[in-house]
């Protein structure tokens, strides 16, 4: 049986560039630092840098879970990330936001006033 989200991994050119600002977004130091993997643990769920891949905005978007997705925006822009797509309401009272991480990853924030936390596994 498949289960819910457990990591989510960012292809990064420089892993302390990247381990530093990760840091300073999530609030939060990494549980393992490696040379080959760093890993968060965030909400109960793991964010990994792995070094030496190309970053990009091809593919999927994870989104990470906020309350105050404004606040958000502007803290992660302040700490040097971008604005790639701006809010939209997508319905529902649901708000999504894509920035990108200095390093050309891309970032989803949701507010999502359904999301119910007790539900994951």
């Amino acid at each position: 049986m498949i289960k819910g989200l457990r990591t989510v991994t960012y292809p990064v050119p420089d892993l302390d560039q990247a381990k530093a600002w990760y840091s300073q977004v999530f609030n939060a130091a990494p549980y393992f630092d490696q040379p080959f993997y760093v890993g968060f643990a965030i909400g109960g769920f793991e964010l990994g840098l792995m070094p030496g891949g190309e970053p990009g905005t091809q593919g999927s978007v994870t989104y990470w879970g906020v309350d105050g997705i404004e606040q958000e925006v502007e803290r992660i822009v302040a700490l040097g990330g971008t604005l790639h797509h701006p809010i939209t309401d997508v319905g529902d009272g649901i708000r999504t936001v894509e920035l990108l991480d200095p390093f050309g990853n891309q970032i989803g924030l949701i507010d999502n006033p359904h999301f119910e936390t007790g539900k994951v596994v």
